[in-house]
């Protein structure tokens, strides 16, 4: 993956030194239960949070829950990294911004462009104490991504996200737009609009189920920015769109389950499986259009 055409964002804010200097949780666990420290280990990024405050998983939509909301993140200028990871996080984010900002306004809308922290071990978040075991997330409340970059080397090493450095790359990038597709999602009002039916719903089954639809479309986001930055940019090289479908295989809930308990249970997904994550990906780099992202049967765009 070649980056050096891509316009580097002016709306990370790093907070790595800070987040890193001030410590855990207030008052200790900050609502993890016990069963949760039993599963982190293997996984511990994605199931090593009680599910109530995992707000890359079923609790997204609300922006955690009343006990882990901490108040505002402590304020951090924005700018654009210096160091290489920092600049190639920017270097994304940038780029994701225009291909939006183009899509948007094709469609007669404004586009407003997220915020991305980076962080290190813990960071306070208007949605719940964000910790390094949550894995990358975005907050509905105050518009930001939360990135601990440790996550990446998680990616490459725990979970066999990719298969070297190199090709590792396009698989961060993947990451990053997904995290973006949800801001998107938040900026077309649909958020919102799968909270309230979540809320509606008596049935946790069928709130995982709404939440699965969301992931799915967020992959498929970040399918259709990839395939505008590549014939905007020729930026993939040979291996890198490989390397993004063994990550979204990586992290497919049926996987992720199997290798943390030995067998799957399907009402508990809240992110698809691995299948799954693949196909809505390539649905978006196939078509480059956000159409083709109707995973909840309404075309928002």
């Amino acid at each position: 993956m070649r980056t050096d055409d891509f316009r580097p964002s002016t709306n990370v804010e790093d907070d790595r030194e800070g987040s890193g200097s001030r410590g855990g949780f207030p008052g200790g666990t900050g609502g993890l239960g016990i069963g949760t420290v039993i599963i982190i280990g293997l996984i511990s990024w994605y199931f090593g949070i009680d599910p109530s405050v995992l707000l890359n998983g079923a609790q997204i939509l609300t922006g955690g829950s009343p006990m882990q909301q901490t108040g505002p993140v402590p304020p951090v200028a924005a700018g654009t990294p210096t160091d290489p990871t920092g600049k190639f996080v920017a270097q994304v984010l940038g780029d994701t911004e225009d291909r939006w900002k183009e899509i948007f306004a094709a469609n007669g809308r404004t586009y407003h462009s997220p915020r991305l922290r980076l962080f290190k071990r813990v960071e306070q978040t208007p949605c719940a104490f964000a910790q390094s075991a949550m894995g990358p997330f975005y907050c509905p409340r105050d518009k930001r991504i939360y990135l601990d970059l440790s996550f990446f080397d998680d990616l490459e090493y725990k979970f066999g996200g990719c298969a070297n450095n190199k090709v590792c790359k396009f698989s961060e990038a993947y990451v990053i737009a997904h995290e973006v597709g949800h801001h998107v999602q938040d900026e077309l009002g649909l958020l919102p609009r799968v909270m309230q039916m979540q809320q509606a719903s008596a049935s946790k089954a069928e709130q995982n189920r709404l939440q699965v639809r969301v992931e799915l479309q967020a992959d498929c986001y970040a399918g259709v920015w990839a395939k505008r930055a590549e014939q905007k940019r020729d930026y993939l090289d040979p291996g890198d769109l490989d390397a993004a479908l063994q990550t979204a295989a990586a992290i497919g809930d049926d996987r992720l389950q199997k290798q943390a308990q030995g067998y799957i249970v399907p009402d508990a997904f809240i992110h698809g499986t691995s299948e799954q994550r693949r196909r809505w990906f390539m649905n978006g780099f196939k078509s480059g259009d956000p159409g083709a992202c109707d995973t909840m049967s309404a075309n928002p765009l």
